[in-house]
């Protein structure tokens, strides 16, 4: 792989100065990475629904944070306030004037059961259909805000910036399970054009509720091995079935080095690098010959200067479904090819399950966190190797090691795909 060291030399290099996660670890940082270390699984049976009759009956739920009545909508909120509270203040920036845009993931806005008897209750009718017609016949016929906010995309973007004092207009945008990695590189992109000296990253999903597991049910992407949860998701190993639902947030503060210098900011690591590419094959699965998600790894590696083997470890998408696992090894095997044997790769998935759109964002934090503290993180229940993805998983216990840069995956529904690559040094 040929490196052009002239291409990164006018652009301005991007340091991560606040961190912040929720998961169903528990809260903060500190907490999260202590569980990932231990190989802790926070996956349980779902108790905020009854899942009589589901084929799935576990999930990353965060049951620790009380929030009634739940929604999707507000209780991604709250996780996504949480995760932004911890990494501003991380970064020592005073809440309420965070001088920079706010880019978040976020989930889509759908209409499930709990919204449409809300629906029910403001309108003072039952109606099963609750389609999107009768949300606006109401919405014009009762001008009640709650109506508006019930399916408002951009409604948490706004009150996170209310709350944080970001600048000009805040982005929402939901890429599937890419979602997260997307709104980092966004953020990146907007300081390497100078449109921004920092910015807020945070990426959240708090949608677990009964038709969205019903959904992933139906596309028989779930894991139906209920019996013991927290041994459900298997990322990499020949028993995986499907992967786990989860919930959570991750955020980070993204600052010019220029600019963190200049308020003599701690710099934690940086981002040295994003790859994107999309794939049109399928709505759910990945083409076949693998060449869309070859070149977001590529892209990655390239946008950070860097050749295959100067990757310490690789923190992988890994969801634990058959083909994803599959397709992600046949992406790396052809970038990475001899050095992929050498090269450390696991699954935070495995503890914390998929946090579908705050993935990307979640595990650029435990990137991050992995680089500072030295520590790999295992893939648990890495039982039964499967013979067809010969890795280095990191297999059920943690491991010391020299980490200098990383790259986190990220492949979501609909061919949306992103390479993320963090330094602990910024590019030379």
């Amino acid at each position: 792989m040929t490196v052009n060291p002239g291409a990164f030399s006018s652009r301005p290099a991007v340091a991560v100065t606040g961190l912040g996660a929720v998961s169903s670890l528990g809260i903060g940082i500190e907490d999260n990475f202590s569980a990932l270390k231990a190989g802790k699984s926070g996956i349980k049976p779902i108790t905020r629904f009854s899942t009589e009759g589901l084929r799935t009956t576990i999930a990353g739920t965060i049951n620790f944070i009380t929030f009634e009545p739940w929604t999707a909508i507000g209780f991604t909120h709250r996780l996504a306030d949480m995760a932004a509270r911890e990494a501003v203040a991380m970064a020592g920036i005073d809440s309420g004037r965070f001088d920079g845009p706010l880019v978040l993931a976020a989930p889509p806005v759908e209409l499930e059961w709990p919204q449409r008897l809300e629906l029910d209750r403001l309108a003072g009718e039952f109606d099963e259909a609750a389609s999107y017609d009768r949300l606006l016949r109401l919405s014009r016929n009762h001008r009640d805000s709650a109506l508006y906010d019930l399916t408002l995309f951009g409604k948490i973007a706004d009150q996170l910036a209310d709350s944080f004092g970001t600048r000009g207009l805040p982005i929402t945008l939901s890429t599937a399970c890419a979602s997260g990695a997307t709104a980092v590189q966004l953020g990146v992109e907007a300081i390497r054009r100078g449109e921004a000296e920092r910015v807020l990253v945070v990426g959240a999903d708090g949608s677990v509720g009964p038709e969205a597991v019903i959904r992933f049910s139906l596309l028989s992407a779930l894991s139906t091995q209920n019996a013991i949860p927290e041994r459900a998701s298997k990322p990499f190993s020949k028993d995986r079935d499907g992967f786990v639902m989860a919930e959570g947030a991750g955020a980070l503060v993204l600052e010019s080095v220029d600019a963190a210098k200049a308020r003599g900011a701690e710099i934690l690591g940086y981002v040295l690098g994003c790859g994107e590419k999309a794939d049109d094959f399928h709505r759910t699965r990945s083409s076949p010959d693998g060449s869309p998600i070859i070149a977001t790894i590529r892209a990655g590696l390239a946008d950070a200067g860097l050749a295959p083997e100067e990757i310490s470890y690789i923190n992988a998408h890994g969801t634990s479904t058959p083909e994803n696992d599959k397709m992600e090894y046949t992406g790396l095997a052809a970038v990475f090819g001899d050095a992929l044997a050498s090269t450390p790769i696991s699954s935070n998935k495995s503890m914390i399950g998929h946090t579908l759109t705050a993935a990307g964002a979640i595990e650029a934090v435990f990137s991050i966190l992995t680089m500072r503290e030295g520590v790999l993180p295992p893939t648990i229940n890495y039982d039964v190797p499967d013979p067809a993805i010969p890795l280095d998983t990191v297999p059920n216990v943690a491991r010391s090691a020299d980490v200098a840069t990383v790259i986190s995956n990220s492949f979501g529904f609909g061919g949306q795909n992103v390479s993320l690559v963090f330094g602990r040094e910024p590019r030379r």
